[in-house]
């Protein structure tokens, strides 16, 4: 199982989207392999509501949780929105599906908050959304510091072995609900495709990516195939402060219908997106570091020459090069998106050492020094070998050393110009005689202390 925790400051926005969808349809197959039409989600469950679950009208639903939320208007982002998602193995009915949900909210601390809880049938794998508010009853919100990491994944892994769930701790099963680019063929000639593709999108980019401009939110959208246009200067959409969103093809070029950005579920408009650039702004700043720390380490590398190279080495750390040609096809400027962090940055607001000219710079100075390296290997290698040669085929080259004397003693080189002295009377050099074995036995002089031979005492015989 997998968990998304979302907040949002419009409740209007959130029942919208999940009601909406209860008045759509979608194909899907039965265990016969059978095509039939059903809806795309159905309202299951609901707590804390004075009715029951079938007899909730939306405006029963809405009133309910904005009453709470009213007590803390000045609280932003008061809206929760999780989503559950389960193995595509996993069958679960409604009555699991309602079970899982209200475990899963008393131990995030929810129990006893109002909530509504949906099933969706429009992906590949299961899962359940549910919507409620942090403002409890007494008017004090839920802290909800660091709620995904030090609360829901705890909580996560306890309903796993609980509800014996396919667990979601290894690679391989995240990547099931990890965002994909969207798929063009599928959004080139629907409208409902387009949509739907483009708000899977911005719900996880938006909320949870730090930008501080249309250009940078748009290096990490075209990522996954998205894109937020404004048109031209002289367009009406421009004039206008308008914005729509475009769905491209792996050439980057633009398929599908544009979708304006107030008919989407965040409403991304350019005045939402102004407020984000403002909240954002001064948070980067820490995030910076990790960013040059891995070009520099990665310019330190002997295989990486060029811009390809780079790209490559940085994708290993979830680090992206977004590339801006010039209409001669050279680098203009360069965007660099941390998928990890969460961030991006014109290089040059990095520092003017990671500008589009400063980075490929660097590449060419890399290059040229190694190229001179090389050249002066190769050549010094033909005057090494030459010397190597001169020594094997002339003996007279080599120093002299006595045949009799240690192997030790011949690994040793002989001071340049001097002269071992010679004994006359043996016509051998000192060192040859001191290092002469002695003559005679093997033992060792005085190897065993000798005993003293007791002397008889002469007796007188009377």
């Amino acid at each position: 199982m997998v968990a998304v925790i979302k907040f949002s400051s419009s409740l209007k926005n959130v029942l919208n989207y999940n009601e909406s969808k209860l008045k759509q349809d979608v194909v899907i197959k039965d265990e016969n392999g059978q095509e039939k039409k059903i809806k795309k989600a159905a309202f299951i469950h609901a707590s804390g509501y004075a009715k029951d679950t079938e007899k909730l009208g939306y405006t029963d639903k809405e009133k309910r949780l904005e009453k709470l939320m009213q007590l803390r208007e000045s609280r932003q982002r008061s809206v929760v929105h999780i989503s559950l998602n389960f193995d595509p193995s996993e069958k679960l009915d409604q009555n699991r599906l309602r079970e899982i949900a209200d475990a899963y909210m008393q131990k995030i601390g929810f129990a006893d908050q109002p909530y509504l809880v949906y099933e969706h049938r429009d992906a590949g794998h299961p899962h359940i959304h549910i919507v409620s508010t942090i403002i409890k009853q007494d008017g004090e919100p839920i802290n909800t510091h660091n709620i995904g990491k030090s609360v829901s994944e705890p909580a996560r892994r306890q309903l796993e072995d609980e509800f014996k769930l396919v667990k979601a701790d290894s690679r391989k099963q995240k990547e099931h609900f990890e965002l994909k680019p969207v798929d063009t063929a599928k959004v080139q000639y629907g409208r409902s495709e387009t949509k739907r593709a483009i708000t899977n999108v911005l719900d996880t980019v938006l909320p949870y990516y730090n930008y501080t401009s249309l250009p940078e939110l748009n290096a990490v959208l075209k990522h996954y195939n998205v894109m937020a246009d404004q048109g031209s200067e002289k367009s009406r959409v421009y004039k206008n402060n308008g914005l729509v969103y475009r769905v491209l093809d792996e050439q980057g070029k633009m398929v599908g219908v544009p979708i304006k950005a107030s008919d989407l579920y965040l409403k991304p408009t350019m005045k939402y997106l102004q407020k984000r650039f403002d909240i954002n702004a001064p948070l980067r700043a820490p995030l910076k570091q990790r960013i040059k720390n891995a070009i520099d380490l990665a310019l330190l590398k002997s295989a990486v020459t060029t811009l390809d190279d780079l790209q490559s080495v940085l994708k290993k750390e979830s680090i992206q090069l977004v590339l801006r040609h010039n209409k001669d096809g050279s680098v203009g400027s360069l965007t660099i998106v941390d998928h990890k962090k969460k961030v991006m940055f014109k290089g040059s607001d990095l520092h003017k050492n990671y500008s589009a000219a400063a980075i490929q710079e660097r590449l060419r100075a890399k290059t040229q020094n190694q190229d001179e390296t090389q050249t002066l290997q190769q050549k010094q290698q033909p005057a090494q070998t030459a010397q190597k040669q001169e020594q094997t085929t002339n003996p007279a080259q080599q120093p002299k050393v006595h045949p009799r004397l240690p192997a030790e003693q011949k690994d040793l080189p002989a001071k340049q110009g001097e002269k071992q002295p010679v004994l006359p009377s043996t016509g051998r050099g000192l060192l040859e005689v001191l290092l002469q074995p002695e003559p005679g036995s093997d033992q060792v002089p005085f190897d065993q202390p000798q005993q003293k031979k007791k002397r008889k005492k002469k007796r007188l015989h009377l």
